[in-house]
C-alpha cells in the first residue's frame, strides 16, 4: 500500500534537518578530497566481474544519473556519428538497452531537468523556458495582458527555479534509505530550490567548485568526475543515488589542447555533417569521463549491483559556431536545442540493469524523460506517495523487452519566443509515429499554424502532411486540448496590440504571375525594390536563397530593419551579383543580423530586362528553415 502524502512530507522535513547537520561534515569531506587522485582507466566490456554486494545493495541498486549538457542524438558512435568516437560509451551500451526513440521533455535544459526530476511535464511545473532567455526571478508565473506591437502572441512568463515543496526522485530514494549526491551545474534556483533541498544530502556545484584558486586550469567536469569517485568510495557499503550532471558538451567549448589536432585531421565535411574538431575532442573526453566512473564501480566490485542511465538535457546545439564550425549537426533530423522539431528533444539514452534488462538490446519504443523517475523508483523498489500526480510511467516493461509496451503521448509545450533558433510560441504532441505541432498564432492572421508529419517513414520532418491527413488532426489536437487543460498550462492568446504587416512582400514595380513565375517588370532603367515585414522572428545570421532569372546582368543589395534600428541603411547591406543571363541562378545570400528582425529589402539594380523570381527562403546557419515564400511555380529545394 503507497504511504500516505502527509506523513511523507512529514518524513521529509526531518530528513532534510538531517541533512543539514550533514551538511558541516559533507563540506569537510569535500575540502579534503578535492586534489585528484589518479585512477586507472580500464576498457569497459560487456564482460562483468563478479561482485561482492551487501544485501541492502541487492535489493536496493545504486543508481547513477549521468547527463550530459546538449549532447545530440547522434554525437557519439553507438548513435551512428562518425566523426566522434567514443569507445567507453559504446561498451557501457554493450551491457546496457540503446533507446533509438528517447526525448527530453524540452528542447531546453532547464525544464528538461526539472521534468526529469519531479516526472513532470514542464507545462505542469510552469517551468517552461532556459534562464537565459527568462532573465530575474519568476516564483509564480502569469500571462501579460499585451505585448509590443511587432509581436503576434502574448506569451507567458516561465518560472526561474524547482518549487521547493516538488518532490523529486533524490527525495523519494532517500526515504528509501539511499545516500543522494548532485554533481554539477545547478541552474533550477537558489534557496528553498538549491540541492540540499531537493533530496541531495550531498552536492558539488560546477561553479564553486572552480573557483577554488588551487583547482585553476583543471576542467570542470574532470574535478566532477574524480568528486564522484571518491564521493561512491566513501558510501560504497550502503545503496547510493547519484546525479552527475556534466557540464560539457555545452558552453564554454573547451577541450584539452592535445586532443583538438587529431580531431582536427578526421574530419572531412564533405563526408560528414559532424565535422567540428572542438567538438569532437570535448565528445573524447566526456566519454573517458564515462570510463573513469564505470572502472571505478569496477574496482569497487558495484558493477553488478549499479544502475547506470546515460542521456542529455535536450537536442544538440546547432546554433552556436566555433573557429567557423557549426557545433554539431543532428541530421537526420531537423533542427536542434531550442526547436520543436526532432533534432531539438530527440535524445541518447542508454539504460544499464544488471540482471535484469537485456544487454546490447535496441529499443525503438518511443519514451520521455518524463519516465525515468518512476522508472528509477521502480528500480530502488521505493514508493510515489498516494496523491501524488507525476506525468511519466516505467520503462521496466521497455527495458525487459515486453511485448505491447506503450507508454502513450508525448508533448513539447514552448509558449515563448526563441530568437536564438527563429522558435515562435508552440505545442507538439507525439502519439504513434504521427506528430503535429501546433503554433500559436502562427500565420500572420494571428490564426494557429499547423504541421503534421510521418515519423516512421519522414524523421527529417520534411513533408508537411497537414492538407491531407486531417484525421490525424482531429485526433491529435483533441490529444493537445486534453493535455493543457489537465495540466493548466499556460497558453499564448492574441496580442490586441499586433500591427499586422502586410503578408508577403511588396513592390513599386508592375508584378504579375506569368508561366508559373512572379516577373517583375521594369519601368526604364530603375532598380526595383522587394521589401517584406513579414519576417522569421530572429535574432541572429540569417541565410536567403532564391532562384532569379533575368536576361541582363545585375547587381544588387539586401538590407535588413531591426527592433533597435527599424529602418533600412546602408550599413546593413549585403551585395549580390546575377551573373547568369536568361537561365535559373539560386543565390545565397547571408545577413549577419544580431538584433530581432524587423524587416527585410532586398534592391535589384539598374537594368534592362525584367527579372523573375520562383521562390524565397529563410533559414538559419544550420539549414534549418525558418520562413518561406512562394510566387510560382519553380520548386524550392
Amino acid at each position: 500500500m503507497l504511504p500516505d502524502r502527509q506523513a511523507y512530507l512529514n518524513q521529509r522535513r526531518l530528513t532534510r534537518i538531517v541533512s543539514g547537520l550533514c551538511l558541516l561534515f559533507a563540506s569537510l569531506i569535500w575540502i579534503l578530497t578535492t586534489s585528484p587522485t589518479p585512477v586507472v582507466l580500464a576498457q569497459i566490456t560487456p564482460e562483468t566481474s563478479a561482485d561482492t554486494t551487501s544485501a541492502a545493495l541487492a535489493d536496493r541498486p545504486n543508481i547513477i544519473v549521468i547527463m550530459v549538457d546538449d549532447l545530440g542524438w547522434r554525437d557519439t558512435s553507438i548513435y551512428g556519428s562518425k566523426s566522434s568516437r567514443t569507445p567507453q560509451i559504446d561498451a557501457l551500451a554493450a551491457r546496457g538497452v540503446i533507446f533509438t526513440q528517447a526525448y527530453s521533455s524540452s528542447s531546453l535544459d532547464e525544464p528538461s531537468q526539472a521534468s526529469f526530476l519531479t516526472g513532470k511535464w514542464p507545462a505542469r511545473l510552469k517551468l517552461t523556458q532556459s534562464r537565459e532567455l527568462n532573465p530575474g526571478e519568476i516564483l509564480e508565473p502569469s500571462l501579460p495582458q499585451t505585448a509590443l506591437s511587432h509581436i503576434s502572441m502574448v506569451t507567458p512568463t516561465s518560472r526561474t527555479q524547482l518549487p521547493g515543496d516538488e518532490l523529486t526522485a533524490a527525495e523519494i530514494l532517500q526515504t528509501a534509505g539511499y545516500a543522494t549526491a548532485f554533481m554539477g551545474e545547478w541552474n533550477l534556483g537558489e534557496n528553498t530550490s538549491q540541492p540540499e533541498n531537493q533530496g541531495f544530502s550531498h552536492f558539488v556545484r560546477s561553479s564553486p567548485l572552480t573557483s577554488q584558486p588551487q583547482l585553476a586550469g583543471q576542467h570542470t567536469d574532470d574535478l566532477l568526475t574524480q568528486q564522484a569517485i571518491n564521493w561512491m568510495e566513501t558510501n560504497s557499503k550502503e545503496p547510493f543515488f547519484l546525479n552527475l550532471w556534466y557540464q560539457s558538451v555545452g558552453a564554454p567549448f573547451q577541450a584539452p589542447s592535445g586532443d583538438i589536432p587529431p580531431a582536427r585531421t578526421s574530419a572531412d565535411p564533405s563526408q560528414d555533417p559532424q565535422h567540428a574538431p572542438v567538438m569532437a575532442a570535448m565528445i573524447a573526453a566526456l566519454d573517458q569521463r564515462v570510463g573513469l566512473i564505470v572502472a571505478a564501480l569496477e574496482r569497487l566490485q558495484l558493477t553488478q549491483s549499479t544502475i547506470i542511465v546515460f542521456t542529455s538535457d535536450n537536442g544538440g546545439n546547432m546554433t552556436n559556431t566555433i573557429e567557423g564550425d557549426l557545433l554539431t549537426s543532428n541530421r537526420p533530423l531537423r533542427g536542434g536545442k531550442g526547436s520543436m522539431y526532432e533534432g531539438g528533444s530527440r535524445v541518447p539514452l542508454i539504460i544499464v540493469w544488471p540482471g535484469v534488462a537485456t544487454p546490447a538490446r535496441t529499443c525503438d519504443d518511443v519514451v520521455s524523460a518524463v519516465d525515468l523517475l518512476p522508472t528509477l523508483v521502480d528500480m530502488a523498489h521505493g514508493t510515489i506517495p498516494a496523491g501524488h500526480q507525476i506525468d511519466g510511467v516505467t520503462l521496466k516493461p521497455a527495458l525487459t523487452g515486453a511485448a505491447g509496451f506503450d507508454r502513450g503521448a508525448i508533448f513539447h509545450h514552448y509558449p515563448h519566443y526563441n530568437p536564438t533558433t527563429g522558435t515562435t510560441p508552440a505545442i507538439s504532441v507525439r502519439s504513434e509515429n504521427m506528430k503535429l505541432i501546433r503554433f500559436f498564432g502562427g500565420h500572420v492572421t494571428q490564426t494557429d499554424r499547423i504541421e503534421v508529419y510521418d515519423l516512421q517513414n519522414d524523421p527529417g520532418e520534411r513533408i508537411n502532411l497537414a492538407r491531407s491527413r486531417r484525421d490525424e488532426i482531429v485526433r491529435m489536437t483533441n490529444l493537445i486540448q486534453n493535455f493543457l487543460k489537465e495540466t493548466s498550462a499556460l497558453v499564448p492568446q492574441k496580442n490586441p496590440n499586433f500591427e499586422r504587416p502586410q503578408q508577403g512582400w511588396a513592390t513599386g514595380a508592375d508584378a504579375e504571375v506569368e508561366d508559373g513565375e512572379l516577373v517583375l517588370k521594369r519601368s526604364g532603367d530603375r532598380p526595383i525594390l522587394f521589401e517584406t515585414y513579414d519576417v522569421p522572428h530572429v535574432n541572429r545570421q540569417l541565410r536567403l536563397r532564391l532562384p532569379l532569372k533575368t536576361s541582363s546582368r545585375m547587381e544588387g543589395r539586401v538590407m535588413w530593419s531591426t527592433a533597435s534600428e527599424p529602418s533600412f541603411t546602408q550599413n546593413r547591406q549585403v551585395k549580390f551579383a546575377v551573373t547568369q543571363k536568361g537561365e535559373w541562378e539560386t543565390h545565397e545570400i547571408t545577413l549577419p543580423v544580431q538584433d530581432l528582425l524587423t524587416g527585410i529589402r532586398i534592391e535589384f539594380g539598374k537594368g534592362d530586362s525584367d527579372l523573375s523570381l520562383g521562390w524565397i527562403r529563410a533559414e538559419l546557419i544550420d539549414g534549418n528553415l525558418v520562413k518561406e515564400w512562394q510566387f510560382g511555380e519553380v520548386e524550392s529545394e
